[in-house]
């Protein structure tokens, strides 16, 4: 699920966009389809994916497609900004037929009609779906993604350091800011949020636990309070507390500096406790991102979910329509797999989320109530790339150079106000 993704990176500059040009040129990832998207009697599709880090996905998704009897699919595996290469490769001829998206298209993917309606790919099924993720993968009433698994995001702490310290489980921010003091020593930090000290994955949750979100139930600005400014402050607080663990080895959406015994409390996902029980079999726990304090908030947990979208200047729409609806809503078996069997993710379909085996117990089962309990949308569709950027940038100079809040969520309101103007015009 990074801004606040799984992996993803947030846009960078021009030289970065003038790189993803020249990396998507020809090499879309299809067969050599001739002019017609062909190959032989079958269409010739092209699927794309970021590169998730957990071992056997790739092969795992390559092996989906080869079964595919109605077209030839070649899947594309992307390392690096894959956001960033993949809308540069819709503006142009080259991009993919199939292709996966955090959270589904961007409201300017939908905007632009870049993407195709999926609406009557679900049918039956569609009850079957989170209704989260449905919602957040629809604008006026159609969707343009199909779900495929659903993160989250959670802390995870070592008991045995946390007991040795003499910590509860902390229940608020202010406890949390304790905790890291206490379990911080010569050898090993309290708390990691990631290399950038929460800039990356700390936005929304600040909110939520501050009882406030990126925007209204009206979709106005949201978070213009003091219980938002109070809420940043604190995370400027812990990046100068000496308690993160800051230039780790590999970032927060990887458990190595938990399992190496850098930190004793990370911020990470769900999809990295299967290596967590390995290194750690009866000494961790998870925890949502705790309220503000006693009185204001609530724990929350980030979930998103990668959603697959149809290209609109795809040579092959149907084809790509018919392929996407085969392996997201027809193919239980498959989704089932992608789910458990490469880190630990929870199905979109409620009724796979039940037969989730290695879901019923544990810390992987505290972690699917608290999606039921404190889940929250990453982002709401509306909330743009440039109002992310606006937030993004804004965190940073508070985490990190110590900005007014006040200040910072006036100038992001300014820039959301004329996102959403924007966007509703």
């Amino acid at each position: 699920m990074t801004g606040v993704t799984r992996r993803r990176l947030l846009a960078m500059g021009g030289g970065l966009a003038a790189m993803a040009v020249a990396g998507c040129g020809s090499n879309t990832g299809r067969a050599d389809a001739g002019s017609g998207g062909s190959s032989g009697d079958k269409p010739a599709l092209a699927q794309w994916y970021h590169q998730y880090g957990e071992a056997g996905t790739q092969q795992a998704v390559e092996r989906y497609a080869k079964a595919y009897p109605d077209a030839t699919v070649t899947v594309q595996w992307s390392p690096g900004d894959y956001d960033k290469k993949m809308s540069t490769a819709l503006l142009t001829d080259q991009g993919p037929d199939v292709f996966e998206s955090v959270n589904g298209p961007t409201i300017d993917m939908i905007k632009a009609n870049q993407v195709v309606e999926l609406t009557d790919l679900l049918g039956d099924a569609k009850s079957d779906f989170t209704p989260s993720l449905i919602d957040r993968m629809t604008y006026r009433g159609k969707l343009y993604a199909v779900p495929q698994v659903t993160d989250m995001q959670l802390l995870v702490y070592r008991k045995s350091l946390l007991s040795a310290a003499g910590v509860q489980p902390p229940e608020t921010v202010d406890d949390l800011l304790a905790a890291a003091h206490k379990l911080t020593t010569d050898k090993v930090k309290g708390l990691f949020v990631g290399n950038d000290g929460g800039v990356g994955v700390l936005g929304g949750p600040a909110l939520w636990s501050a009882g406030l979100d990126y925007l209204t139930e009206d979709n106005q600005f949201g978070f213009d309070d003091p219980a938002a400014i109070e809420s940043l402050h604190k995370l400027r607080e812990l990046f100068t507390s000496k308690t993160l663990l800051l230039g780790a080895p590999t970032d927060w959406s990887d458990p190595s500096a938990f399992t190496q015994g850098l930190t004793a409390m990370q911020f990470t996902g769900l999809w990295t406790l299967p290596a967590i029980q390995k290194a750690f079999p009866d000494d961790f726990g998870v925890l949502p991102w705790p309220k503000l304090n006693a009185t204001t908030g609530k724990p929350s947990v980030p979930v998103g979910a990668y959603g697959s979208c149809v290209n609109a200047k795809s040579k092959n729409v149907d084809a790509a329509k018919k392929f996407v609806k085969w392996l997201w809503v027809d193919q239980t078996d498959d989704q089932l797999d992608f789910a458990q069997s490469y880190g630990f993710h929870i199905p979109a379909r409620k009724s796979l989320a039940a037969k989730a085996d290695k879901l019923k117990s544990g810390p992987a089962a505290d972690a699917v109530e608290f999606v039921n309990e404190n889940g929250h949308a990453q982002t709401p569709i509306l909330w743009s790339p440039k109002s992310s950027t606006a937030y993004s940038d804004a965190l940073n100079r508070i985490i990190r150079s110590g900005a007014d809040p006040a200040t910072e969520i006036k100038t992001v309101k300014t820039a959301v106000d004329a996102e959403l103007k924007r966007i509703n015009n």
